[in-house]
Order: structure tokens, then sequence, then C-alpha cells
């Protein structure tokens, strides 16, 4: 395993010795996980895409929305999915 990263198990020792030894009695090492990089930009969900089409379609592109059930249109299930993953509307407090 010369050249990976490996786990020690949370041994943390700073005597070379120590950690080799713990190294030898653990057995089989775990390669470190990879970490998903932070500044990943999501893909638009539906709703921003079907106002994007809107706004295209009114500034003339001369596309039309397609009608529930055609191929292609979003389905109950999409419209199910992007509810679960909505922001909560936040409530607004008003001067008195």
């Amino acid at each position: 395993m010369k050249g990976k990263k490996i786990y020690d198990k949370g041994k943390g020792t700073t005597n070379p010795n120590e950690r080799d030894t713990f190294l030898r009695k653990a057995g089989p090492q775990l390669p470190l996980a990879k970490k998903k990089p932070r500044n990943v930009m999501a893909k638009p969900g539906l709703y921003a895409n079907i106002h994007a089409k809107r706004k295209r379609i009114a500034a003339g592109s001369g596309e039309k929305m397609r009608k529930p059930g055609d191929s292609g249109a979003p389905k109950k299930s999409n419209f199910v999915a992007a509810a679960k993953t909505a922001k909560p509307v936040k409530k607004r407090k008003y001067a008195s």
C-alpha cells in the first residue's frame, strides 16, 4: 500500500514505532474516503427550467410549452419530487 493514505483507526500517536506496531496489528487498512468538492453547482430544478422557458417564450423564441401527457413533459412524479426539495417559505416580520 505504498503511496496510499490509510486511516489509522484513531490511534493518533506521533511515535513512528508505536504507530507501525498498531498498523500491523490492525489488520487490513481502509483507504481514506475521497471528499466531494464543495463548490459544485447543482443543476437547476424543474421550476427553474419552467420559468426559464416561459421567459424565452415571452421574449419571442417561438417555443411552446408541452401539454400534460406529451412525451418529454414533466409527469406528476416530477412535481412531487420537486416539492420535496423546495426551500421552505420564510415568514415575513412586519413592523407594528
